[in-house]
């Protein structure tokens, strides 16, 4: 995100609470107004106790008090989570690791499978942007990294674009589990979407940080 934006972004908040005091002000003129109109017209025969004065302004102060400090915490939070991703943008350029799709444009992809410990045998499916098998292969049963060329059994090059990988994992020929392959990928850009950031990666896939595993130097 550039500076400006996130001038632009904290102005917003300050506008807001400027509204929002100026609302406060506006409300407590009316309750004046409205506390003097009690005042005057009550019953001279049965008035209203001082104390209950008291206590109406007492309450409306709290409420005043309330809004100011959540107009607060708001800009408290707002301006951790721009700090926190102006600290995010060092990820740009880097390569994170997540199970998400891969862009492929030629280069080899880095796969990082993870079967279970009692998995024999493993295949990863590897499934184009339209969801369809275009390759499958067996892999080690075991956390070892995975470099995938993206040719096909003649040598010639997949085209580019979105590719998601599972991997199969089986113990005496029954499936144990499916689960998606985490892909390293370019990290192109750093957002915050509704108070989480989110990672955009090479070919546009959103991830939240949080699923993030690793992350590295391009390779």
């Amino acid at each position: 995100m550039e500076v400006n934006q996130i001038a632009n972004t904290a102005n917003t908040g300050s506008n807001t609470n400027t509204s929002s005091s100026s609302a406060i002000s506006s409300d407590f003129d009316t309750f004046l107004q409205m506390l003097t109109a009690q005042m005057q017209y009550q019953d001279p025969l049965n008035p209203i106790e001082s104390t209950d004065f008291a206590t109406q302004l007492a309450t409306f102060s709290n409420v005043e008090q309330a809004v100011l400090t959540n107009d607060l915490l708001k800009e408290l939070t707002a301006q951790m989570n721009f700090s926190g991703l102006a600290d995010m943008a060092a990820w740009v350029g880097k390569e994170a690791r997540a199970a998400a799709p891969a862009y492929f444009d030629g280069e080899p992809l880095t796969l990082a499978p993870n079967p279970p410990a009692l998995a024999e045998s493993a295949e990863i499916i590897v499934r184009n942007e339209n969801g369809q098998v275009v390759q499958q292969f067996a892999v080690s049963p075991t956390p070892e990294a995975v470099s995938w060329a993206g040719v096909g059994p003649g040598g010639e090059p997949f085209s580019p674009g979105q590719y998601t990988f599972e991997l199969v994992s089986r113990a005496d020929d029954e499936i144990l589990s499916e689960d998606l392959v985490e892909v390293y990928s370019d990290v192109t850009e750093v957002r915050m979407t509704e108070g989480q950031t989110v990672l955009i990666l090479k070919g546009g896939a959103a991830v939240p940080s949080s699923q993030v595993t690793a992350l590295r130097d391009p390779a």
